[in-house]
């Protein structure tokens, strides 16, 4: 069901490839994968938004993203979270990541963990296509909650972004990423942001194709950057997750934002795989 690449997509995404997928060899670094910019401090509004930081077979940090608790056992996030050499996953839900340390663990043992799936399709090549993934608790590292991330209805954003139109179709970006980048500057904490960009392209050939969506990026409704990656696009104001933060257009993480949609069949069909189903 997914368009394929054109080279106009190829180029807008070079970056976004060098940098959410470039291995590192400590989860301490800054820029790992993609941060809320504009922002403002999530609090508790989001409980269920998590780090990740994937490891090796060894134990050894790799990178960082965030996602979702979609279940006291299953963590949504994005397919270049994890891909090998991936092999476990730690996660933590606190607020603020950064105030804990180096009690709470981070980069090695988190709140929990678990094994990193990817869905089927996805290509490192071109990750954008089948940008998907997700993590299996440990059996004995459940995380229950009193409420989880909800997954889309089927083409459901189609349907928003007819009724409404593009600007009025808005979100909630939650994530651990950059706050601010530029040639001279990072603002790196690993604390839980929210910002609520607005729809900019859906469904355009070369550019979004159907798999994916641009979002808003700038001073006014907020975006997204290196450290988000994963991290849900809720729609509106509600649990339900669009997609996943995916890839950006430039090193200053600035115009606008690309999200992998969780919204096609053929991403909830491998979903239901694992148990996790729309919302009736």
């Amino acid at each position: 069901m997914k368009l394929r690449s054109k080279p106009a997509l190829f180029a807008l995404l070079a970056l976004a490839l060098a940098a959410c997928g470039s291995s590192v060899q400590n989860a301490e670094s800054d820029g790992v994968s993609s941060q809320i910019t504009h922002g403002q401090l999530d609090g508790n509004r989001h409980p269920y938004v998590g780090l990740m930081v994937a490891q090796d077979a060894n134990g050894n940090p790799l990178w960082r993203c965030s996602g979702t608790l979609m279940s006291p056992t299953l963590f949504l996030t994005a397919g270049h979270c994890t891909e090998a050499p991936a092999a476990k996953v730690e996660i933590w839900f606190d607020a603020d990541v950064d105030a804990g340390r180096p009690g709470n663990g981070y980069p090695f043992t988190g709140q929990t963990g678990g094994t990193p799936y990817t869905h089927p399709l996805y290509n490192p090549n071109a990750f954008f296509l089948y940008d998907l993934g997700v993590v299996v608790l440990d059996s004995s590292r459940a995380m229950p909650m009193s409420q989880y991330g909800a997954l889309p209805k089927q083409d459901v954003l189609d349907d928003l972004a007819r009724q409404r139109g593009l600007k009025n179709t808005t979100f909630t970006a939650v994530g651990y990423g950059l706050q601010r980048i530029n040639p001279v500057f990072v603002e790196a904490a690993r604390v839980r942001m929210l910002a609520t960009p607005h729809l900019v392209q859906i469904n355009v050939p070369g550019q979004t194709g159907d798999f994916s969506i641009l979002l808003s990026n700038n001073a006014s409704t907020g975006g997204t950057c290196f450290g988000d990656s994963g991290g849900p696009n809720f729609i509106g104001d509600s649990n339900v997750i669009a997609g996943v933060t995916s890839f950006g257009k430039n090193g200053n993480c600035a115009g606008t934002g690309g999200v992998y949609r969780v919204d096609r069949k053929d991403d909830l069909d491998w979903l239901a795989t694992f148990g996790l189903f729309p919302q009736p």
